[in-house]
């Protein structure tokens, strides 16, 4: 039998500022090992309302060994706010917006059927009308949350998505499994990326972050001025970053297009809390960005399925404390 928490109508102070909180359903999962709260889909009441990110993946919280992985790193809430959402999100880009006229009809896979507003290029900050929700369905266990979205456009391009938020039994691991079925006439051609909204024991962006690859890393172009340092296979601080400030390098390079190279770890060096990220498809692109509350690696997987064909794929979070 499906049980879903619901949080009641409170207040809370982040920053300063008091914020309201509506009715958000939620599910509660352990595995003995990590405890998580997810937020779960709903076009009335949920967390997150906003077009820009798959709404299967919104996390309140995420905890292991007493350190904390998940947290509310923006200050203002609103749930059509594009990134108002916490922890490993992930985003789909766009099918069919270029072709759409004003006031036709484009989709965001995990989100619905979107409406475009003008001839401007499509911007996910931007909060779109949704036209059709789709249909959600929710499954939920005590180790895991099965989404299923399923969407029909007129214009030819249909699917079937499935995701499982799970907790490997008995290991501090979290494991987001995917199926998207094309089942529309349209082939589908995307890319999806998720965004590593990582806040480890809710300690500030600086020197006692650090991120490692398998590959000596670079950033392209200006990348991160004299904030951020590629150092060998790392990400280090120069500096803390000071409130409201931004670092971001449009694509990170030095890595193959092989499984092997999405191979990430966030460390907080202060606490010793650590994620190790890995998948089993090959990075299309790897993005960062980063402000005084959280890092993220954003690694970018490429997608496609004909008419009728289904595709899967993986990506694992081990947590960790590492010894001082």
């Amino acid at each position: 039998m499906k049980k879903v928490a619901i949080a009641s109508l409170v207040f809370f102070s982040l920053c300063g500022s008091t914020l309201p909180l509506a009715e958000w359903p939620q599910a509660e999962l352990s595995n003995g090992v990590i405890q998580t709260t997810l937020y779960l889909p709903d076009k009335q009441q949920g967390y997150y309302q906003g077009t820009r990110f798959d709404w299967s993946g919104a996390f309140k919280t995420l905890t292991y060994k007493g350190h904390s992985f998940v947290d509310q790193w923006f200050e203002t809430y609103d749930p059509k706010l594009h990134d108002a959402i916490n922890g490993p999100v992930e985003e789909f880009t766009p099918l069919n917006y270029a072709e759409a006229k004003p006031g036709e009809t484009f989709v965001k896979i995990g989100v619905g059927l979107l409406r475009k507003a003008d001839e401007k290029p499509y911007a996910f900050a931007r909060y779109y009308d949704i036209a059709d929700y789709g249909n959600w369905k929710v499954n939920k266990q005590k180790d895991r949350v099965e989404f299923t979205h399923e969407l029909t456009d007129p214009t030819g391009y249909g699917y079937v998505y499935r995701k499982t938020v799970r907790l490997v039994q008995g290991k501090p691991e979290l494991v987001l499994e995917h199926s998207l079925r094309n089942t529309g006439k349209n082939p589908i051609k995307t890319s999806v990326y998720d965004h590593n909204f990582f806040v480890m024991d809710k300690q500030p962006t600086g020197p006692e972050i650090q991120v490692q690859f398998p590959f000596d890393v670079k950033a392209e172009g200006k990348g991160f001025g004299s904030v951020i340092l590629a150092q060998g296979k790392q990400l280090n601080y120069a500096r803390d970053l000071e409130k409201k400030e931004q670092v971001y390098s449009a694509g990170l390079q030095g890595f193959a297009s092989t499984s092997s190279a999405y191979d990430i770890r966030i460390e907080n060096l202060k606490t010793g809390a650590g994620v190790h990220i890995t998948s089993d498809q090959p990075m299309e692109k790897l993005v960062y960005w980063a402000c005084a509350t959280t890092s993220c690696p954003e690694p970018y997987i490429r997608l496609e399925a004909a008419p009728g064909q289904e595709i899967k794929w993986k990506i694992a979070y081990e947590f960790y404390e590492k010894t001082k």
